[in-house]
């Protein structure tokens, strides 16, 4: 009954006071969208370095940029997610009942990005970009079939990334920055008192004392009264069959009143916030073989953050004093932690100039996502086993191809396709905090020179998400105290998603 490892799950997104997207734009918790420039080309042109922005992308670029140059955009997310219900269950076996999740992912949402570039010399450049590398932002029906697994998610997290390059000749330029990123998560999931109380039967000092307690009374009430019992249990102790048969009778009527009962409980829930500032680096490297060609490679770098913050366990409605301890004895608000390392990336590129108007461009990124093994939510100070969550990722490929076409003076026209592969591994360890897939992006772009000192870029991105099953258990895990962290419950249903991305830029050369 645990709900922090899901926090983790689901840990990134956001700038500003700005949420970003219903679920990740690409594989794992990436948000893919950095630049609008670069989303008309379906994200193939991180060897064109054409306005500021390419300090996400290679910060070797920014040796091919003028004077001081400034570019700021915001990305419009527009998401159409369904979920179809398939016969999620309880730890008990029982189905969760309850809807498809109602309308889950937000109507809109939207993600800034900042980049400024100053060249100090023919040989110097400096840059700063502000930027969202990650984030999701889900929000579910209270009484959704999954519940269990998750209610809503919101993640965040915001990037300053301060970056030099140096050009050694007319071919080689060298890139580095350093990231400080401030990650933040809130997340809550419904808690299932009865498989609750029937694990703190199991585990827990508190819910055998509440069992016998339960039990003893019924079973009084069940054989006529208090006199009636005690002649019974005289009788059973003489050897007499019938009232032995009749007390074990009575018991197992009562225990199973008694799990009738507790089913009909209201659901608890457990809300869980932290947050930390972690510090990275990337590397870039910017070969030029004529005015025409050019080839990249960047490195991105892992950053490991250690959130803290704190764990509410909210039981509004079970009003029983005994019911209420037995809960709190297994999991009662607390303090909570955990350890969340970002994947690093390594980006490799291309641009070619193929005429004066049409230009050509390939990117091939890899992310070592199968860093993420397991995410361990731990609750310092107290008893309680942590809660794991399994991932068990894999390392993804995303490629994409682009073109340009230099229409007018004024008008530049982009259109780019990519494949981007999705991280989980199977059905069983796809979470409802990510259900994520392979997808398909197919973009448009333009970009309009107002004069030689401001222009616009636009673009629309329309991705197509493969059907994403998940039959994800989210298993009993005994603590060292016996204490059972999870729900035990399995979500077991489709999701069906496709998003549409809208981005506005504008840029300006000092």
């Amino acid at each position: 009954m645990k709900l922090k490892h899901l926090s983790l799950s689901v840990m990134m997104m956001g700038a500003a006071s700005v949420t970003v997207s219903t679920q990740a734009v690409a594989s794992g918790y990436h948000f893919g969208s950095q630049s609008v420039s670069s989303q008309g080309t379906a994200f193939a042109n991180g060897a064109e370095a054409a306005d500021s922005s390419t300090i996400f992308y290679n910060p070797a670029g920014l040796s091919r940029l003028d004077g001081t140059q400034f570019s700021g955009g915001v990305t419009l997310v527009i998401p159409d997610s369904k979920y179809t219900e398939e016969g999620s269950t309880r730890n008990s076996g029982a189905a969760t009942g309850g809807n498809n999740g109602g309308s889950f992912a937000p109507g809109l949402v939207a993600a800034p990005s900042l980049y400024l570039s100053h060249r100090i010399n023919d040989k110097i450049t400096v840059g700063l970009g502000v930027f969202v590398p990650f984030g999701a932002k889900l929000d579910y029906d209270k009484t959704w079939a999954g519940r269990y697994a998750l209610q809503n998610i919101k993640l965040e997290t915001f990037n300053l990334n301060p970056s030099v390059s140096f050009k050694l000749d007319d071919h080689h330029a060298f890139g580095f920055g350093v990231s400080a990123q401030h990650m933040k998560a809130k997340l809550a999931k419904g808690v299932d008192v009865a498989s609750g109380i029937s694990n703190a039967v199991k585990y827990t000092a508190a819910g055998q004392a509440l069992a016998t307690s339960k039990i003893s009374a019924g079973v009084v009430q069940a054989v006529g009264g208090q006199a009636a019992y005690q002649t019974l249990v005289t009788a059973a102790a003489g050897g007499n069959t019938t009232a032995a048969t009749t007390l074990a009778n009575a018991k197992t009527a009562v225990t199973a009143a008694l799990g009738k009962s507790l089913a009909a409980l209201p659901d608890g829930q457990a809300r869980m916030d932290a947050d930390d500032w972690g510090f990275g680096f990337n590397l870039g490297y910017m070969y030029t073989l004529d005015e025409n060609t050019r080839f990249g490679i960047a490195y991105r770098s892992n950053i490991q953050h250690k959130l803290k913050g704190n764990a509410i366990w909210d039981y509004t409605g079970v009003t029983d004093p005994a019911i209420l301890a037995a809960l709190r004895a297994s999991h009662d608000n607390s303090a909570a932690s955990v350890d969340v390392n970002t994947p690093e990336s390594v980006a490799v590129n291309a641009f070619h100039q193929l005429t004066p108007t049409i230009a050509l461009m390939g990117d091939v990124t890899w992310t070592a996502h199968s860093r993420m093994k397991s995410i361990d939510i731990k609750f310092p100070g107290t008893h309680e086993g942590d809660l794991v969550i399994k991932q068990e990722w894999k390392d993804t490929v995303k490629v994409s191809v682009g073109a340009n076409y230099q229409y007018s003076d004024a008008v530049l026209l982009r259109a780019g396709l990519a494949y981007d592969q999705s991280p989980v591994k199977n059905d069983s360890l796809r979470h409802p905090a990510l259900p994520d897939s392979d997808r398909y992006v197919v973009s448009l772009g333009a970009n309009y020179k107002f004069n030689k000192q401001s222009s616009v870029d636009f673009a629309y991105s329309y991705m197509f998400f493969k059907k994403a099953k998940v039959n994800f258990t989210d298993t009993c895990r005994i603590g060292a105290d016996n204490t059972c962290t999870g729900n035990g419950e399995t979500t077991i249903g489709n999701y069906k998603t496709n998003l549409q991305m809208v981005g506005l830029q504008y840029n300006y050369s000092f």
